[in-house]
C-alpha cells in the first residue's frame, strides 16, 4: 500500500475509473460534488444520489459540459428511506448496468454541538439514522451487485472526532466511531472472499457547509477546498488500492 503521503500526492492516469460505474451518495454539494466531478473526469458512470433534486441536476450539468460520461441521477432521503427502497436501488443498478464498482458514503449530518446530557433524542436519532444506519442499509443491499464486479471499493467517510473522542461532538462523533468498526468488521469478512474491499477515508478539515456550521468563525480561506483533497479518493475508488482493505486513509496531512 502506498503511504499516507503517496495517497495524498496520488496522481491516476486521465483514464483511470474507465468503464466504472461509481455510486455517490451526498453528491449535490460539498465533498460528494467534488467527487462525483473527479469520477466523471476520469472516466466514470456516475450516479448522483443525494435529496435535493435541484443540486444534484447542477452537478449533472456540470459533469456534462466537461464532456464527461452522461451521469445519472437518483433523489433519496436517507433519513426516511428503509429498506425496501435500498432493495429497489439496487435491482435498479442491476437492471441498467449489470454490477457496481464503486460506492461512495459521503452524505452525513452534523447534528448538535453540546454536551450529551444535553443532547435532544430527536436530532440523536437524525444523526444515527443518516451518518450509520442507512449507510449499513445502502451497503447491505447493494453488496450483490458490487460482488458482480471485477474490482469493486465502498468507502464510507469518518472523521478524526471518530477516531478519539472530542467533547460536545454529540451523535456525529459516535456515528463516525461506528463506521470505523463497521468499516474495520466487515472488511474482515469480505478479506479475500471476493471481489470487494472496505475502507474509509477521513477528509479532514475542508471548506465546507457542514465544516462551517461546526466552525462559525473560522475562516474558509485556510482550508483545504473539496477539490484539494480528491487523490485519496480516485486512489480508493481505482484499481491501484486493490488489496486495500480495512483501512482507515487521511485525504490531507494532519
Amino acid at each position: 500500500m502506498l503511504t499516507e503521503q503517496q495517497i495524498i500526492q496520488y496522481q491516476g492516469s486521465t483514464d483511470l475509473l474507465k468503464d466504472r460505474i461509481i455510486f455517490v451518495t451526498g453528491a449535490g454539494d460539498g465533498i460528494g460534488k467534488a467527487a462525483a466531478c473527479a469520477f466523471a473526469q476520469a472516466g466514470a458512470t456516475v450516479v448522483l444520489a443525494g435529496r435535493t433534486v435541484a443540486k444534484l441536476e447542477q452537478v449533472y450539468d456540470q459533469i456534462v459540459a466537461a464532456n464527461c460520461t452522461q451521469p445519472l441521477i437518483y433523489p433519496i432521503d436517507l433519513e426516511g428511506a428503509k429498506p425496501e427502497d435500498y432493495e429497489q436501488l439496487a435491482v435498479a443498478l442491476d437492471e441498467q448496468f449489470g454490477r457496481l464498482d464503486g460506492l461512495l458514503l459521503n452524505a452525513g449530518v452534523l447534528g448538535q454541538r453540546t454536551p450529551l446530557s444535553n443532547y435532544r433524542q430527536d436530532v440523536w436519532d437524525k444523526v444515527m439514522q443518516i451518518n450509520m444506519t442507512a449507510q449499513f442499509q445502502m451497503t447491505q443491499a447493494l453488496m450483490p451487485v458490487l460482488e458482480k464486479s471485477n474490482d469493486a471499493s465502498v468507502v464510507f467517510t469518518t472523521s478524526s472526532v471518530g477516531r478519539q473522542g472530542r467533547a460536545f461532538w454529540g451523535a456525529y462523533a459516535i456515528s463516525k466511531f461506528a463506521i470505523e468498526g463497521m468499516v474495520q468488521t466487515w472488511a474482515a469478512e469480505v478479506d479475500g472472499v471476493g471481489s470487494v474491499r472496505i475502507n474509509a477515508i477521513n477528509p479532514g478539515a475542508t471548506s465546507t457547509n457542514m465544516r462551517a456550521q461546526a466552525y462559525p468563525a473560522e475562516n474558509p480561506d485556510h482550508l483545504k477546498t473539496p477539490e484539494q483533497i480528491m487523490p485519496a479518493y480516485l486512489f480508493l475508488l481505482g484499481p491501484d488500492s486493490v488489496g486495500v482493505n480495512g483501512q482507515s486513509i487521511n485525504a490531507q496531512i494532519r
